[in-house]
């Protein structure tokens, strides 16, 4: 049985989220679903309706779950490290539309 490593900061955690996420397909549906979330989180302030905040749970998940279970074939780290993991989506996120992702990625070893 192999030991899994601990992963104690977000710095520690990046690369390897990273490396979870090595297939361009899947960092695809992740940006799909976390540009929706986003949606739903504005609607949410711009209608006053935390109801709408569900819809963003829902959207960001299923897009990324999607990848990891049908595209990348691994387990979202969500349910290993879900504050890290959720963190870690959105620094994704944030860095594909400033166009540093592939210097992460680089960084990381994902080809």
């Amino acid at each position: 049985m192999s030991e899994e490593i601990q992963y104690n900061t977000l710095g520690e955690f990046w690369p390897f989220y990273l490396r979870e996420h090595s297939n361009k397909f899947n960092r695809f549906l992740h940006f799909v679903g976390t540009s929706i979330a986003l949606a739903w989180i504005l609607s949410s302030i711009v209608f006053l309706n935390a109801w709408y905040l569900l819809g963003a749970l829902f959207s960001g998940y299923l897009f990324a779950w999607i990848g990891h279970f049908f595209v990348e074939k691994n387990r979202p780290a969500t349910f290993t490290y879900p504050v890290k993991s959720f963190l870690s989506d959105w620094r994704m996120f944030f860095y594909t539309i400033t166009g540093q992702l592939g210097k992460e990625l680089q960084k990381a070893g994902v080809k």
